[in-house]
């Protein structure tokens, strides 16, 4: 739209609200914020637990009554009560953190049952501690007793957490919040390490690895020995930012990677028990001399899945299982076959999203319920829906008022911190143009920068403020502090984009403004989506199902997207 000369119209992206109530399952309620309380459907149903916050729409007036309330949980609850030891707590308190916030409320309590969990919640909503908080807990609690029982027997193998992000900048950020929080001692509760960049596989095995996802693949598959221990060890699993992980390039990468985790727990479901029916006491050696017995069985097909061949081959093998330390014996297990899809589970999955389209078999949401039926899912109240503490401004513009429109927006921020988001590289380029010539200092922030760069700028941004000129680069993940106005130069191309740009302000109960600029092409789309945020709905319900408001959307930003260029080739 702005300034790239080119007509862009937010494209139908089906997102679907947070599960529903339903009134005839159990609910149950606590408090959770003041003068409301949080609402839990236990629906198994379709096969899955479901948990949701109250969805009743907040209004600006209520908010301003409540004050944070809207946000933190109710001052009865605690990390402590929420399960969390006195070690985590602390040090989330001194980190800044004195109370939980309603989404962390919820999903800390459902991490910790051991269960899979799907967090889907609006930006800025504490999701990221929500979940390091209670793996943060497990891991030292777990780890700690392994060390105390390091002088009886041998070592056993160390459990650790593995994040998987989207690309370098997330996993810096989740490495940072981890070493944010601290013990008594003043030193990280846990070592954590990335694998990704020029960050290559750590030589002491850290508490948790935070990677993307290819890094992660290249690292362990070329060798088996780092694999094998590398697999037994993860006992959490966190994908975040879920939707960008399920989908697109990322998708196949990450099914392989689920179905390589997944097979590992089957082999140690297969070897955790003895004829006897006793447990077996697991370590290092036994399970590389297990997993080398049966190599030829873990290979995968090029798109991620196990192949059934494969899989007959590995569930009918009656190759006996090495004998261990505890005298137990081998193990043919013969009935393997007829239990392969109930083995006991060794691993948790715990998914991170702040948008989640569950519509269709091959949106994200669509895949976990195809592959987690079981896993709990935890949605905040404004998923998907303009938060209360959100302003938002629509100014429409043409070619001739654009810049103008751009420059007063900017001028009338009286915050210290401006986000200004363009579509592309060189729209970029050319609002930073625009505004350094109206003696506006900003900051330009897109992929041809170098990671390093990058790193450089957001800090930056972080520390003095300023004026923050953006690709989608800086909409998804990035946590800045204090961001309070956010610009459209550019209208977002999809609905998933404009609400990560949106969700850079208001956040963590703070209030924030929007100012979208638009032009004629995106009217129609415009005025569905702030019907849909006059009237407290998802904004998806802007995005019609309709095919013939689609096409209708599509043909006129076709022929006006061309009566622009006409005009444009008539002045010259």
């Amino acid at each position: 739209m702005i300034l790239s000369r080119s007509v862009s119209v937010l494209h139908s992206c089906r997102i679907s609200s947070a599960p529903k109530l339903i009134s005839h399952k159990l609910k149950v309620s606590f408090p959770l914020a003041h003068g409301s309380s949080a609402l839990i459907s236990l629906n198994r149903s379709e096969g899955k637990w479901v948990r949701v916050f109250a969805s009743a729409t907040e209004t600006e007036a209520e908010v301003e009554r409540k004050g944070n309330d809207t946000f933190f949980a109710d001052q009865a609850v605690s990390w402590k009560s929420l399960g969390l030891s006195d070690k985590v707590s602390v040090a989330l308190r001194d980190s800044g953190f004195g109370r939980p916030s309603l989404t962390q409320a919820v999903c800390i309590p459902s991490i910790l049952s051991g269960k899979d969990v799907v967090v889907a919640a609006e930006t800025g909503s504490g999701k990221t501690h929500g979940y390091l908080a209670p793996i943060i807990h497990q891991l030292t609690n777990t780890n700690t007793a392994l060390d105390s029982e390091a002088e009886e027997r041998r070592m056993p193998l160390k459990t650790i957490s593995l994040v998987l992000c989207p690309n370098v900048m997330l996993c810096e950020q989740v490495v940072r919040m981890v070493n944010g929080l601290l013990g008594e001692d003043g030193l990280p509760l846990l070592r954590v390490e990335a694998v990704c960049g020029s960050q290559g596989w750590p030589d002491k095995q850290p508490d948790i690895i935070v990677s993307t996802p290819a890094a992660l693949l290249n690292n362990i598959e070329p060798k088996r020995n780092r694999r094998v221990e590398f697999l037994r060890s993860v006992k959490y699993v966190v994908f975040d930012e879920a939707d960008m992980l399920l989908c697109g390039s990322f998708q196949n990468q990450i099914i392989r990677l689920i179905n390589i985790l997944r097979f590992d727990e089957k082999q140690v479901s297969r070897l955790v028990t003895s004829k006897f029916g006793k447990p077996l006491e697991i370590d290092a050696d036994a399970l590389a001399q297990f997993d080398s017995d049966n190599e030829d069985d873990a290979d995968f097909e090029e798109d991620g899945s196990i192949s059934d061949e494969e899989e007959e081959e590995y569930l009918e093998d009656t190759t006996q299982i090495p004998t261990v330390e505890n005298g137990a014996g081998a193990d043919i297990r013969k009935g393997w076959r007829r239990v392969r899809k109930i083995y006991t589970r060794s691993k948790q999955y715990i998914f991170i999203a702040a948008t989640l389209p569950v519509n269709g078999k091959k949106t994200a949401g669509g895949l976990l319920k195809h592959m987690f039926q079981d896993a709990v899912w935890v949605s905040g109240n404004f998923l998907h829906r303009n938060s209360p503490r959100l302003k938002q401004k629509w100014v429409e513009v043409t070619v001739d008022t654009q810049v103008d429109a751009l420059i007063e927006a900017v001028n009338n921020s009286s915050t210290d911190r401006t986000m200004v988001f363009a579509n592309t590289v060189e729209a970029v380029e050319a609002v930073a143009d625009i505004l350094e010539k109206a003696s506006i200092q900003c900051y330009r922030y897109h992929k041809n920068h170098t990671l390093e760069e990058r790193a450089n700028i957001l800090a930056d941004f972080r520390e003095n403020g300023g004026v923050f000129v953006c690709t989608d680069a800086a909409a998804r993940g990035v946590d800045v502090p204090n961001v309070s106005h956010v610009i459209q130069a550019d209208f977002s191309s999809s609905a998933v984009d404009f609400l990560h740009r949106i969700g850079r302000t208001a956040r963590a109960g703070q209030y924030g403004t929007v100012t979208s600029l638009y032009t004629e092409a995106n009217r129609d789309l415009v005025e569905a989506i702030r019907e849909a945020v006059k009237t407290g709905q998802p904004v998806e319900t802007a995005f019609s199902r309709k095919r013939g408001f689609r096409n209708k959307l599509k043909k006129r930003a076709f022929l006006k997207a061309g009566e622009a260029k006409e005009s444009q080739a008539v002045r010259a």
